[in-house]
C-alpha cells in the first residue's frame, strides 16, 4: 500500500523568533518513504540545526529574521505501508516492574500530561485491579477511556490533562491518549504517547477535518505494541511522526515567542504507485 501524507501550517508571528518544528515522520519509518522528506518554509529560512531529541524524534529549528509576519511549513511525501491493521496479541504479556527493560522505566513515571501521582491511581487499581494482566488489561482500560470520553472538536483545549479530561469527559485524541497512558501507567505498564497520520483507510469516511493523530504504544513481552483508546479498534495506515511522555514531548511546532495559528492542514490518504487517489 502506498500513502500520500502531508501538511500545510502557517503562523502569524509578532517579532523574531526561533521555531522548533517535529514535522517529519519518525526515524523508523525513513525507509519506508519514496524520496527523502523535505519541510518547506516560507518565506525561505535557514535550518538552524537538524537533530535528534531525547525521545529519538527527527526535529528541525529555524530562525525568522526581523520582520516577518508568517511563517508557514509545508511538505508532501509518499510512503510505503504494509496496509495491515494494528497488530492483536493476546498473548502479550505484563512485566513486573522489576524485570523491566530500564529504557521502559520514564515511561511509568508521571508527566505534564499524565498525572500518575493523582486520583488516577486509586482508580484505576480499583477499576482494573481485577482483570487479566497483559494485553486483556490495557484492552480493558482502553474500553473504558473509549466509553468514558466524549469525542468533541470543539471541546479541544492544548491545557487538558489527563485528570481534567477523566473529570470533563470530553475532548480529542490526545485526551483519550493521555487518560489511557496514565492509567496504563498506574497499573505498572509503560506507556508512550505517539503522534502522526491516520487517515480513513478502511474505513468509511468521518465528518471531521483531517488532522494529526494521537494513540499510544505499550510495553508488553518483548516490544511495544500499538492502543488506540478513541478508536479502540485495529486501524491500517498508521504512519508515526514522533513519541514521547505525552503532549508536551512532541509538539508539532513551538514558538518562542508570541504566535497564532493562522493555517492547519493534513493530507493523509491511499493512492497508487503514481500517487493518484485510490
Amino acid at each position: 500500500m502506498f500513502i500520500k501524507i502531508g501538511f500545510d501550517i502557517e503562523l502569524a508571528i509578532a517579532s523574531p523568533m526561533a521555531l522548533v518544528y517535529l514535522l517529519h515522520v519518525h526515524p523508523s519509518r525513513r525507509d519506508d518513504l519514496f524520496a527523502p522528506e523535505i519541510v518547506n518554509t516560507w518565506p525561505s529560512l535557514p535550518v538552524v540545526e537538524e537533530y535528534l531529541d531525547a525521545f529519538g524524534n527527527q526535529c528541525g529549528r529555524v530562525t525568522a529574521p526581523f520582520g516577518t509576519k508568517q511563517v508557514r511549513f509545508q511538505s508532501e511525501s509518499i510512503i510505503r505501508d504494509s496496509g495491515l491493521p494494528d497488530e492483536i496479541n493476546w498473548q502479550a504479556f505484563q512485566h513486573d516492574p522489576t524485570e523491566l527493560p530500564l529504557a521502559t522505566l520514564q515511561f511509568l513515571l508521571p508527566s505534564r500530561y499524565c498525572e500518575v501521582d493523582s486520583e488516577l491511581m486509586q482508580f484505576a487499581w480499583n477499576q482494573f485491579g481485577h482483570t487479566a494482566m497483559g494485553w486483556g488489561r490495557v484492552q480493558a482500560i482502553c474500553d473504558f477511556v473509549h466509553n468514558h470520553i466524549r469525542f468533541d472538536y470543539n471541546a479541544a483545549r492544548a491545557t487538558r490533562t489527563a485528570v481534567e479530561g477523566f473529570r470533563e469527559r470530553t475532548g480529542v485524541c490526545r485526551d483519550y491518549t493521555h487518560l489511557a497512558v496514565t492509567l496504563c501507567r498506574c497499573m505498572n505498564i509503560p506507556a508512550r504517547y505517539c503522534t502522526g497520520y491516520l487517515g480513513d483507510i478502511g474505513i468509511p469516511p468521518v465528518p471531521y477535518p483531517m488532522d494529526f493523530s494521537a494513540w499510544f504504544e505499550v510495553y508488553l513481552g518483548d516490544r511495544w505494541y500499538t492502543f488506540d483508546a478513541r478508536h479502540n479498534t485495529p486501524r491500517i495506515g498508521r504512519v508515526v511522526m514522533a513519541r514521547g511522555r505525552g503532549g508536551g514531548d512532541v509538539p508539532i511546532t513551538m514558538a518562542f515567542g508570541q504566535n497564532a495559528l493562522t493555517r492547519f492542514d493534513v493530507t493523509t490518504f491511499e493512492v497508487d504507485a503514481q500517487g493518484c487517489a485510490v
